[in-house]
C-alpha cells in the first residue's frame, strides 16, 4: 500500500517553523489593533458568482486557477482564492458597508489557487488582510502603507523590502487607455504568446502584467497609462506620492504595475523583495472604489492590502530572524507508582496557585535518566521531581536546569509559592 501524502501544492506546517508563524501572526493582530482595525471572519466557501462578478472573467484566477465544484444542489462553489471579495460581499449582505460610514476590518485564513507549485507559491496559501470602505482621500491610501511598512520594521525586514507605487486612474481613462494598448499590440500581433492574444480583445492591461521574459521589450515600449489618465486621478496619485515623501517612505513609481484583479483603479501597490527568487511580492493591494456597487451594493470607496504570510516567514527564515521561542519553566520528573498517582492532582494544584506558568509533566513512563533526557529536550528551566521519598515527606525536589541556584527540597504546600517566585 502506498504512503498517503498531502495534495500537491498543499504543505504541512509543522512544530518547528510555528514559532514563525506565530510571531508574525501576533505582530500583526497588534499591529492592527493600534491602527484601530477590527477582525472578521469569513466563509471559505463562496458562491462561484461571487468571483466571476469581482476578479474579472479574463484573469488568470477565474480562467485557470480556482477551485470550483457543484454542491449537491447543483451550485457552482468555489474555495476562496483571495479575500477582498468575501469582505465586499459580507458588508453589504449585513447592511454594514453604508454611504458616509467607515469600516476597517482585517481578516486571515487560508486561500486556494490551482497554480504550479514553487517556493512561496502554493495552492492553499494563507493571507491576512485588510480592508477599509468610505474613504476616497489618498491619506488612506499612505495609511495603509504606512501600516505595512511598520510591519517590516518591527520584524526587522526593512532592508529588504521595497515599495513599488502606480496609478489606474479612473474607469474612463481607462476605457481611452485599453484602446491605445489594443492599437499598440495588435500591431505587434506576431510577437504575442498565447495568453497575451488572448487578453488583447478582452483585457489588454493584463498583457503589461505578463512575466514572459521574451515581451520584456515589447512591454516597455507600450503606450503608458498616466498619459491618459483624468485631471482627478492625476491629483490623488500626486497627492499619494507627496504625502508619502512627507512621511518619509522611499518608493518607486512603476507603470507596468497592474495587479492581477479587475477591480482595482487608482492607487495599487506592492512591496517587493529580491531574497525569494521568482516569487517578489510579500504584500500588495489597491484601491476599488467601484467593486461595492458592481456587487450589488451602494457606491462606497474602498481600499484593501493582503499580506503573504507564508512568504514573509521565508523572508525572516531567509535572514535568519530568530523568533521569540516559549520557554517551558518547568518540567515534572515522576518516578514510582506513588508518585503518578498523585503527581496530577499536585501539578494542577501549581497550576491554579501559578497562571501561565509553562510545566510539562512526564507521561509515558521510563527511568529518572530518561526523564531527564526529556526534561533536557523542553529547554526547561527547572526539573521539578517526585519520586517515592518525595512522596512519603510530602516534598518535592527542585534542581535547576538552565538557572543558577543549589537543588533543595521544598514541602508540597510551599511549591506554589516557590514556583510564582521562580517563574512568575
Amino acid at each position: 500500500m502506498s504512503t498517503l501524502q498531502a495534495v500537491r501544492g498543499m504543505h504541512d506546517i509543522l512544530p518547528e517553523d510555528m514559532p514563525y508563524w506565530a510571531r508574525l501572526e501576533q505582530t500583526l493582530r497588534d499591529l492592527f489593533d493600534a491602527y484601530g482595525y477590527s477582525e472578521v471572519r469569513l466563509p471559505i466557501v463562496e458562491k462561484t458568482e461571487l468571483f466571476l462578478r469581482s476578479i474579472g472573467e479574463v484573469t488568470d484566477i477565474v480562467e485557470k486557477e480556482m477551485y470550483s465544484f457543484d454542491d449537491r444542489n447543483g451550485e457552482s462553489l468555489t474555495l476562496r482564492p483571495e479575500g477582498t471579495a468575501g469582505s465586499v460581499r459580507a458588508g453589504i449582505e449585513h447592511g454594514l458597508v453604508q454611504p458616509q460610514q467607515t469600516h476597517k476590518w482585517w481578516y486571515s485564513g487560508p486561500m486556494f489557487r490551482h497554480e504550479r507549485p514553487q517556493k512561496g507559491r502554493y495552492r492553499q496559501f494563507h493571507q491576512v488582510g485588510i480592508e477599509v470602505f468610505g474613504l476616497e482621500g489618498p491619506d488612506i491610501d499612505v495609511e495603509l502603507i504606512l501600516l505595512t511598512r511598520r510591519l517590516w520594521q518591527m520584524l526587522g525586514l526593512s532592508t529588504v523590502v521595497q515599495l513599488e507605487i502606480n496609478t489606474l486612474g479612473s474607469p474612463e481613462s481607462r476605457h481611452t487607455f485599453r484602446q491605445l494598448l489594443v492599437d499598440y499590440f495588435s500591431a505587434h500581433r506576431d510577437r504575442l504568446d498565447e495568453d497575451s492574444l488572448r487578453r488583447l480583445e478582452r483585457n489588454p492591461l493584463r498583457i503589461l502584467d505578463s512575466k514572459n521574459p521574451d515581451l520584456k521589450d515589447l512591454i516597455e515600449g507600450a503606450p503608458r497609462l498616466h498619459d491618459s489618465l483624468d485631471d482627478e486621478s492625476r491629483a490623488h496619485f500626486a497627492q499619494l506620492q507627496a504625502m508619502l515623501a512627507g512621511a518619509g517612505v522611499a518608493f518607486v513609481v512603476n507603470p507596468h504595475l497592474v495587479r492581477g484583479l479587475d477591480y482595482y483603479n487608482r492607487t495599487v501597490f506592492e512591496w517587493k523583495t529580491d531574497r525569494l527568487g521568482a516569487q517578489a511580492a510579500v504584500a500588495a493591494g489597491g484601491r476599488y472604489d467601484g467593486l461595492v456597487a458592481q456587487l450589488g451594493g451602494k457606491s462606497v470607496p474602498a481600499i484593501g492590502c493582503a499580506f503573504g504570510m507564508e512568504r514573509v516567514v521565508a523572508l525572516l527564515q531567509d535572514l535568519g530572524v530568530a523568533p521569540a521561542v516559549a520557554q517551558v519553566d518547568v518540567y515534572v520528573v515522576l518516578a514510582g507508582d506513588a508518585a503518578v498517582r498523585v503527581g496530577f492532582q499536585l501539578t494542577e494544584a501549581w497550576r491554579d496557585a501559578v497562571p501561565g506558568l509553562r510545566m510539562v509533566v512526564n507521561c509515558g513512563g521510563g527511568s529518572f535518566k530518561a526523564q531527564f533526557r526529556r526534561a533536557d529536550r523542553s529547554h526547561a528551566r527547572w526539573a521539578v521531581i517526585l519520586g517515592e521519598d518525595e512522596v512519603q515527606k510530602q516534598v518535592i525536589t527542585l534542581k535547576p536546569l538552565r538557572e543558577q541556584g543549589e537543588q533543595r527540597q521544598v514541602a508540597w504546600m510551599m511549591v506554589g509559592a516557590t514556583l510564582k517566585s521562580l517563574c512568575g
